[in-house]
This record gives C-alpha cells, structure tokens and sequence, in this order.
C-alpha cells in the first residue's frame, strides 16, 4: 500500500505543479501595450486592436501584430499608419530602429525610424528632421480611421484590412 500511496503522492504533486506554472505564466504575460508602459511610453502609442507581439527582454527587440495596416489623424493635420507588423528596440524612453511606422509629411510618407519620449513630448524621428507631439495625444490606443465601409452606430469599422466591431 505504500507504493500506491507514493504514485498517488507523486501525481498529485505534479498536477499542482502544472497547474501552479500555468497560472504564474499566464499572469506574468503582459499585453503589447503594458510593455510599452513599462518603458515610459504612453498606451496608445499602438493602436487599438494589436492581436499579438514578440518581446526579447535582453535585446529589447519588440514586435507587434495587427490584422492589417492601420491609419490615423494626429492633431488633425498628421496622418501616422502602421503596416501589420512594426518592429524595432525599445528600452526606457526610445523605439530605435522602428519598422512598420510611417508619418505622413506633405504629400510624402516617410518612414519613422525612432520615437524618443522627451519629458512630456513624443519626438517621432524620420532620420533628418524630427516632429514632436504631446503625451496626451496617445492616453488612449487611436482607432483607425474607417474605410470602404462608414463608420455608422452599428459600429463596424473598416480598418484598412481589418473589421473591428465594437460594443
């Protein structure tokens, strides 16, 4: 009977201790935009519906996914759109070698190559020159801005690729 006593010892043992590392794994998995705070960025500085992301906490090396491209107004008169994949390096106040983010400058896309976080600034760089916006433009993840279908009461959007209905 000792035996079956230990089997049994040892089974549950191994349950628990299945069942305590997939509750601390899922509690440690931060979203896309928490790890983006834990850096000193604002939330919405991604927008609203990222579907997943990659972080590599030794490089820095972060990743974030959406369904498709996404565009957005910015102080009315910028327009910033994101690919369906942004990649770059993020550490405490900088995005360096940002991929998948682009400013619309005049009639020109430009590609943002970094994004700095100065005091209560976002400074978005495109290699030789540099615009700044204020922190409180991204308190919130934007929404993107609708197409082919309006934005009506029933709430569906458009997103370049990307249907988002909301409640």
């Amino acid at each position: 009977m000792g035996s079956f006593s230990q089997k049994f010892l040892f089974f549950f043992l191994l349950t628990i201790q299945s069942f305590v590392w997939e509750t601390i794994s899922f509690e440690d998995n931060p979203t896309a935009y928490e790890i983006l705070r834990d850096f000193n960025f604002p939330t919405g500085l991604l927008p609203a519906g990222v579907t997943g992301y990659d972080f590599d906490p030794l490089s820095g090396k972060f990743s974030a996914f959406l369904n498709g491209t996404c565009t957005f107004t910015l102080q009315g008169a910028y327009k910033l759109r994101y690919k369906n994949t942004i990649n770059g390096y993020i550490s405490k106040g900088r995005l360096a070698r940002l991929e998948g983010v682009s400013l619309k400058f005049l009639f020109f896309w430009v590609n943002v190559v970094e994004v700095l976080r100065k005091g209560d600034e976002l400074e978005f760089s495109v290699g030789v020159a540099a615009a700044g916006f204020p922190m409180d433009d991204f308190d919130d993840s934007p929404q993107c801005e609708c197409r082919f279908l309006k934005c009506s009461n029933q709430k569906v959007r458009k997103i370049g690729e990307m249907n988002y209905v909301s409640s």
